[in-house]
């Protein structure tokens, strides 16, 4: 393909040679759901930290019944059942018979929705239980660690008419949603390139606070399971943090579609020195070699010829940052030193500061529900990705991230794997929306409803 072709250009070639893509249906989700006078009812799978923050979060709103909650964890299953019952609500039947008790849940007929916030290598069949139980799902990120998982849930959600919502909170980030609105303002011109990542120190929460674990591996997936993936594998495993954001500046899955990704990794010193400074040589965990490379560099192409570099460093010492970039042929912005450049607008080739700009091109989502989402967690953006999902279930319609962004974004983990694996070869994504991509239109929006 040519660097210089236009995305008109190209979806016009691309209609005339899949034709029959174009006459398919595009996914929607089922209508016809039970109604319980506006309200929504939602079961929650995992009330550990991150699903008691969103069971918090849904007890804020009246139009909410929590009528089950399972959690292997019974302490964490009571205090849930507690917060639910002191919220004036009917306490909620506990599920905690075990790892697969979340079956017998999603054997009710009184839910309509499924919050998933577990380990991640239960998201994707938790999940596809969900869907097929008729019940619409939202899932804590990664959705999969597997190009199986991914599949998986694209085709179940087909098969069923049953949403799947990644969420994905850094997608309502207030900055990263105002880039959005002056993408499509054209503030910077055709897109060129992006960065971004999940660069954020996480020694002490994978080693400092847990139960120790020896070199046998025989660690409990449940409790440890970021550290397991840490010894079980090597490439990006959790990059929607900055990929979603990014995905929309690009249109991907809705005219555009990642193409290939080429993927190295750095030697693993980060975790293994941290024992070696906290526990000394004699640490029961000192023999462990971890896999995942201190900081793992992906490139990724995409149909209409952009590139993005996505990185990932969580086990050396740093400041919190997620890299956010973006470049057309018009300007730049970077979130490093919240700078901005555009041409014919900013003076004598120098940045600017980002804040005029924010306020200008503030997301309208974000002006009309600041309020709301003031107390919620990670500086507002969790209201926002809850209330998306309530609202896409409450009005039958699909979420703003639906199954092919879920499955497209958490595709990088394993591919960024496969291509660390083969030297750094390129690998080639798999079209999640058997070409639909090209047809689809834009689902998530900076204004509207949610």
């Amino acid at each position: 393909m040519k660097k210089n072709i236009n995305r008109k250009d190209f979806l016009k070639k691309a209609t005339l040679t899949g034709a029959g893509l174009a006459a398919m249906p595009s996914f929607t989700i089922s209508k016809g759901r039970r109604k319980n006078n506006g309200r929504v009812r939602i079961g929650m799978i995992g009330v550990g930290g991150r699903g008691t923050g969103h069971l918090r979060g849904l007890l804020t709103r009246s139009d909410i019944e929590i009528p089950a909650i399972c959690d292997m964890d019974e302490e964490h299953a009571d205090r849930a059942e507690k917060l639910v019952a002191g919220s004036g609500r009917q306490a909620p039947e506990l599920y905690t018979r075990g790892e697969d008790d979340y079956l017998r849940m999603l054997q009710r007929e009184d839910l309509d929705g499924i919050v998933i916030a577990t380990p991640w290598h239960w998201h994707a069949p938790m999940a596809v239980a969900t869907m097929k139980s008729g019940k619409h799902v939202g899932v804590e990120v990664p959705v999969a660690t597997t190009l199986e998982g991914c599949w998986d849930l694209v085709r179940t959600s087909e098969a069923t008419g049953m949403s799947c919502m990644i969420l994905e909170n850094v997608c309502y980030r207030r900055d990263v949603m105002a880039i959005l609105n002056m993408v499509r303002q054209g503030l910077f011109g055709e897109m060129i390139h992006a960065r971004c990542g999940y660069q954020h120190e996480l020694r002490e929460a994978m080693l400092g606070k847990r139960r120790q674990f020896g070199p046998d591996m025989r660690i409990d997936k449940n409790r440890e399971w970021r550290v397991y993936n840490h010894i079980k594998r090597n490439g990006d495993t959790y990059p929607t943090h900055g990929i979603g954001p990014v995905a929309h500046w690009l249109d991907i899955n809705r005219g555009n579609r990642f193409m290939t990704i080429t993927s190295t990794a750095t030697k693993a010193r980060g975790l293994h020195n941290y024992v070696l400074e906290k526990g000394g040589r004699n640490h029961p965990d000192a023999d462990i070699e971890f896999q995942v490379g201190d900081v793992i560099t992906s490139t990724i192409t995409t149909a209409m010829g952009e590139s993005i570099i996505v990185n990932l460093n969580t086990t050396l010492p740093r400041p919190y940052s997620l890299g956010f970039h973006c470049q057309g042929t018009k300007g730049l912005w970077q979130v490093e030193n919240s700078s901005v450049y555009l041409e014919g607008t900013s003076k004598n080739h120098g940045w600017e500061d980002f804040d005029p700009y924010q306020k200008k091109y503030d997301a309208p989502l974000w002006k009309k529900h600041e309020k709301e989402a003031a107390e919620a967690g990670h500086g507002g953006m969790d209201w926002f990705v809850r209330n998306a999902f309530v609202e896409s279930i409450k009005r039958d319609v699909s979420p703003p991230m639906d199954v092919y962004d879920a499955a497209a974004w958490s595709a990088i983990g394993p591919l960024s794997e496969e291509s660390i694996a083969q030297g750094g070869h390129p690998v080639q994504f798999p079209d999640f929306t058997g070409g639909k991509w090209m047809h689809n239109e834009q689902i998530f929006h900076v204004d509207g409803e949610y």
